[in-house]
């Protein structure tokens, strides 16, 4: 049966991103209004597809930098013009470095505070503070779901061997700071939990695992031998596990983390 959110607003933060675009195109397909916030107003070229469509919900760009509050502050007063009060929030926006040799790596005792700094700005107080705006608008109303978006790597350590191949010296090393921000996210699901479910907001953490993208090849094969189900996550598996915890059938679960790796952490 076909999740219908007609009627329901959703705000989704970075949705330029590598996964923006899926969550958007996911709840505009199940009939719900989107708001999309990034550093740029233009939609992706998947959204504004399927933003197209009669047939979806009607989908509204605007800027927004999750390191400046008034800038989320002003975003929430379009939302409210445009829709109305926010139901559903996709806590997206946030910074990673893949691996790959473009980029610059470090030894663990070198790793530029700034780098650190910046990530947990975006990663972990980014999502707090849009869980502050549009979280407390929601509660204040008296209904709605939060959904932050965690990592694989918020529950486990990068396995260095996936990364032995990459030309680079100091060798690549996946930035702590961003596993230490994912494990944050799911520590804010937990509280806000808590603090609003007698307010009628659910909050949860949907956590993916590696998600099929531009990896050189040695890495996949790398990272899909350790995943049972063999294969790295695809657009697909990922809108499922969205759509559930944006909708009803998901109306009793809140302060949870779904993991969504193709079993990578049941080893």
């Amino acid at each position: 049966m076909p999740i219908d959110l007609t009627g329901e607003v959703a705000v989704v933060t970075g949705v330029a991103g590598k996964l923006g675009g899926i969550w958007a195109c996911a709840l505009l397909e199940a009939g719900a209004d989107v708001l999309g916030l990034d550093l740029n107003e233009v939609p992706p070229d998947d959204v504004r597809k399927v933003a197209e469509r009669e047939d979806t919900g009607t989908y509204v760009g605007a800027w927004a930098d999750v390191t400046h509050r008034r800038s989320l502050e002003q975003s929430l007063r379009t939302c409210q013009e445009r829709f109305g009060v926010p139901t559903i929030l996709v806590n997206n926006a946030g910074i990673d470095q893949p691996p790959s040799a473009a980029g610059g790596s470090w030894y663990f005792e070198e790793v530029p505070e700034e780098l650190s700094a910046v990530t947990l700005d975006v990663n972990a107080l980014g999502a707090l503070r849009v869980c502050q705006v549009y979280g407390s608008a929601m509660a204040h109303a008296g209904r709605g779901t939060i959904i932050n978006i965690g990592s694989l790597y918020g529950n486990v350590a990068p396995y260095p061997p996936l990364y032995e191949h990459i030309d680079l010296d100091p060798p690549f090393l996946k930035p702590p700071a961003y596993g230490m921000s994912k494990a944050g996210v799911s520590a804010l699901s937990r509280y806000l939990a808590a603090l609003w479910g007698s307010n009628g907001i659910r909050v949860n953490t949907l956590s993916p695992g590696g998600v099929l993208g531009e990896q050189d090849p040695e890495f996949r094969r790398k990272f899909t031998a350790r995943v049972p189900l063999g294969r790295m996550a695809e657009a697909g598996d990922l809108t499922g596990p969205l759509l559930f915890l944006a909708s009803d059938l998901s109306s009793y679960v809140t302060g949870q983390e779904l993991i969504v790796d193709g079993g990578y952490v049941c080893w």
